[in-house]
């Protein structure tokens, strides 16, 4: 179960250090040099956290570990330091992710709701995750569910994955899921999909995971380092994606 894991934390090179570390009421922030990552968490922490060590200064990779932790609070700061490597915007280029160099783009471009809805039409689709304006770009289109851990009205509850998700044709999982750790089940159940998407900022844009089903990576580059830094810390109140871009990396790319 935890090979997916394994396999992100030991692609981050051993000499990257952490840097900053930010854990805020929704997300954590990670900076490593110039690459930041992000993760978001449900808010509970039901067991004791892995490390009450300092971890500035520690490798990136062994504060990547804080993946595997139990407390979600900790394991987002081990997603988190997974992204401030694979979304460095250095990295994300070698790894032929496509972003613009001004400091702000139109998200529209990139996301994946938007991207796939020719694709989707027609078809059975779940979104693991209550993104904002799914119903508006999705429901009128396909046959269509949102599963959420807190169901709004008309979302299915988590467990509905287990009967839905193997009949769907498009699956979109929240990135979320790499931190709550159910992110090996859902892509079990989903294994029959035509396309599995992770979608969400605290995507890791590792090719890597293509190994593992993955077809879409929809996540998001830091370009901000330090307007990033305040949003997350609650010093100022905007939207996090003001502080990047969204960004798309697709299995066939890696293939190319």
């Amino acid at each position: 179960m935890w090979e997916i894991y394994d396999a992100l934390i030991h692609g981050i090179p051993e000499d990257y250090i952490t840097d900053e570390i930010i854990c805020g009421t929704i997300h954590s922030y990670v900076r490593s040099g110039e690459g930041v990552g992000i993760a978001s968490f449900r808010p509970y922490e039901t067991r004791m956290p892995m490390f009450t060590k300092n971890l500035i200064g520690l490798s990136l990779r062994e504060v990547a570990t804080c993946i595997k932790s139990w407390n979600f609070v900790e394991a987002s700061i081990g997603a988190a330091a997974i992204n401030a490597y694979y979304n460095n915007p250095v990295v994300a280029r070698e790894n032929r992710v496509d972003f613009s160099a001004a400091m702000r783009v139109e998200d529209r471009k990139f996301d994946p709701f938007i991207m796939s809805q020719n694709e989707v039409k027609g078809k059975k689709v779940a979104v693991v995750g209550h993104f904002p304006h799914l119903e508006s770009l999705l429901e009128p289109i396909c046959d269509f569910a949102i599963i959420e851990w807190d169901p709004e009205e008309g979302d299915y509850p988590y467990p509905a994955c287990e009967y839905l998700l193997p009949e769907c044709d498009y699956v979109y999982l929240t990135c979320t899921s790499l931190v709550d750790k159910t992110l090996p089940r859902l892509l079990e159940l989903s294994k029959n999909a035509k396309r599995i998407t992770m979608v969400g900022p605290g995507t890791p844009l590792a090719p890597v995971l293509f190994d593992y089903g993955l077809g879409d990576l929809s996540g998001f580059i830091v370009k901000d380092t330090s307007r990033m830094a305040r949003i997350v810390a609650g010093a100022e109140k905007v939207k996090i994606f003001i502080a990047g871009q969204k960004v798309a990396l697709k299995a066939q790319q890696d293939n190319a």
